[in-house]
């Protein structure tokens, strides 16, 4: 049987049809048991990636929730469902360990999604087969979804490559990986006095211990990289796809969790007509692939990025100024 699929919303109801459309175009959508977590609105209170609410805005996002409700409670097309819907607001981080948790528990592997992110026709047969060829495989952390679009070696004939680093944009993990991560990060002041270790953890990305920092001391609400960083003290890899299962719609949502950043994850979807993929037997990073990954994570790049992001969005902003 496929493993189940869990799946994130919020309040992004036109976001989340877009999701549910595709993914009840997967091939194997009618076999496959979804879960799905719509966390609360807020109500009484900050919360950890949003100010308190007020008057106007207290009633729009509990619209917004019970919109996202509703499209929910009429979904079909899969061989269960499943729907847990919080009477409270627990926060993107909370919601999302406390959801995969609980599936996990029932299960020995699971996919997971969010509201914003929209997958091609074969997201599922990749993932289950990857999950079902890596499960005895220890130095297979995860499954991602998501590739950048990476120029490929002409002689490489797999359809997946790996590389030390999380994906968050729909994704799969195994339960005996998923009970063993610290998201405490009880190790977190020796990892930091420890420049080696440092070092070591930015080859993936040199993005990665700034937001493990502000993970730790609670500045953003993520989960993602306290999950990265599980992976890395495992000595863990991704695989990932040559070609992307999935793409973010939700960047330039107004009631989007992510940074906008120009272009730099756009990637071409792929079309979903293959349905069965080559995968190697061993686990090992190619280094064609490892360099273009680092590349992409690198600070001149994000730098460029961000001055492109800046160049994008401030536009957009201005626009935004004149016609409300």
């Amino acid at each position: 049987m496929p493993a189940p699929i869990i799946l994130f919303a919020y309040k992004r109801a036109h976001e989340l049809q877009r999701t549910l459309t595709a993914l009840q175009a997967n091939h194997l959508a009618p076999a496959s048991d979804l879960y799905v977590f719509v966390d609360g609105p807020r109500l009484d209170g900050p919360r950890l990636d949003g100010p308190r609410l007020d008057g106007p805005r207290r009633t729009d996002e509990a619209a917004k929730v019970m919109a996202v409700r509703a499209l929910l409670d009429g979904l079909s097309g899969f061989r269960t469902i499943h729907r847990v819907y919080s009477d409270h607001n627990k926060g993107c981080a909370n919601s999302i360990i406390a959801g995969v948790t609980e599936v996990l528990r029932k299960y020995p592997s699971a996919i997971v999604l969010e509201d914003d992110i929209v997958t091609s026709p074969n997201f599922l047969d990749y993932m289950n087969q990857c999950l079902t060829q890596y499960a005895d495989t220890p130095s297979v952390f995860s499954v991602g979804g998501y590739t950048f679009p990476f120029r490929q070696p002409a002689d490489y004939t797999d359809d997946v490559y790996f590389f030390g680093r999380t994906c968050a944009w729909g994704w799969g993990i195994w339960a005996d990986r998923w009970h063993r991560v610290d998201w405490e990060l009880t190790d977190f002041d020796a990892f930091m006095a420890d420049r080696r270790a440092r070092q070591a953890f930015n080859a993936g990305g040199t993005d990665r211990v700034r937001m493990l920092r502000r993970a730790y001391t609670k500045a953003i609400d993520a989960w993602d990289i306290r999950l990265c960083y599980s992976e890395f003290k495992e000595k863990g890899l991704t695989v990932y796809p040559t070609v992307s299962k999935t793409l973010n719609i939700g960047v330039d949502s107004i009631d989007s969790t992510t940074e906008v950043i120009f272009d730099r994850y756009k990637t071409p979807l792929d079309a979903g007509q293959q349905r069965y993929f080559r995968l190697p037997d061993r686990a090992v990073p190619n280094w064609f692939y490892t360099r273009q990954f680092q590349r992409k994570f690198s600070i001149p790049v994000r730098i460029l990025n961000k001055i492109r992001t800046w160049l994008t969005i401030n536009p957009i902003r201005r626009n935004r100024r004149v016609t409300s």
